[in-house]
């Protein structure tokens, strides 16, 4: 009885409202936004506003200007090429082992070891990437000279060329085709169950409800996590560098070129060049949001 007369004073009209209470909840994401602040938001900006400026400290528009030299395009155009090719290469062969660990009927040990494994070698990168390719693939690595030795198979005299275009894809596919089966597992295991026995009670046969049903569901995360292997190929730099000496022409390998090397060196152009891949990602990464918010809202109806 005390209680409903305290909550009849409570709401009796006329009495002050209590006040809201503090929320500190805030605090949990003050690193995030901090680190943020300081090693991505405060670098764009310093890259933004020192591209249009010359090592004089003078406004000019001749570090924009300047990247519509051939050799400059070129790098565009090499970095886009490889980080298009690895995504696709990554995207279907992730996509297809995904499959296999989660709904394909592969036992479940195999499903934790690959995910464990693709965890690791998503994030093996840079020079040690670089090194373990160069020690097996190389001109005296492990499988060539295998293969040389017991088979008398010669790749380097049949094309193959671990520090050519093509050697950087096997290279980049590596960390790329991990970093698939880790964001599409779960992808495939959102897929509900009434979907496919809906499918199957009226008539459907296993190609239609791929066809009609699964496919048009998985397909902006498909499009999502390809344009995010994308990214992550095009902001790529340790690995390229290592594996060509910094001979590649590419455009992060260009940036440090232009920033701290001796022949090439011009702050301003490299700025603006690091200015352009900021865009690049940007459009990435806006890409990538919209996809996986159509996503979501598939595997939540």
């Amino acid at each position: 009885m005390s209680q409903l007369v305290q909550a009849d004073t409570r709401d009796a009209p006329g009495m002050p409202a209590a006040a809201p209470r503090r929320s500190w909840a805030w605090l949990g994401v003050l690193p995030f936004f901090l680190f943020a602040l300081a090693f991505l938001l405060l670098p764009a900006a310093s890259i933004a506003i020192n591209s249009f400026f010359d090592e004089a400290g003078n406004f000019t528009l001749a570090n924009i200007a300047g990247l519509a030299q051939p050799f400059i395009l070129n790098s565009y155009i090499s970095s886009i090429r490889l980080s298009f090719v690895t995504a696709l290469a990554g995207g279907i062969f992730g996509f297809l082992v995904a499959y296999a660990v989660t709904i394909g009927g592969l036992p479940g040990f195999l499903r934790a070891f690959l995910l464990t494994f693709s965890g690791i070698a998503s994030n093996f990168a840079g020079v040690p990437l670089a090194f373990a390719f160069i020690s097996t693939l190389g001109r005296l690595g492990l499988i060539t000279v295998l293969l040389r030795s017991g088979l008398g198979v010669d790749l380097y005299r049949l094309g193959f060329n671990l520090y050519s275009f093509w050697g950087l894809t096997l290279t980049y596919t590596y960390f790329q085709l991990p970093l698939m089966i880790l964001i599409m597992a779960p992808a495939l295991d959102g897929l509900k169950r009434e979907w496919r026995e809906a499918s199957e009670n009226l008539g459907a046969t296993n190609w239609q409800y791929w066809r009609y049903v699964a496919l048009p569901i998985l397909l902006p995360s498909l499009l999502g996590t390809t344009i995010l292997l994308f990214g992550n190929a095009f902001g790529a730099q340790a690995t390229a560098y290592a594996l060509t000496g910094g001979q590649g022409n590419l455009v992060t390998i260009l940036i440090s070129a232009q920033i701290s090397g001796d022949a090439l060196h011009n702050p301003g152009l490299g700025n603006a060049l690091a200015l352009g891949m900021v865009f690049v990602m940007i459009v990435c990464i806006g890409a990538y949001t919209w996809l996986q918010r159509k996503t979501a809202r598939w595997l939540r109806s």
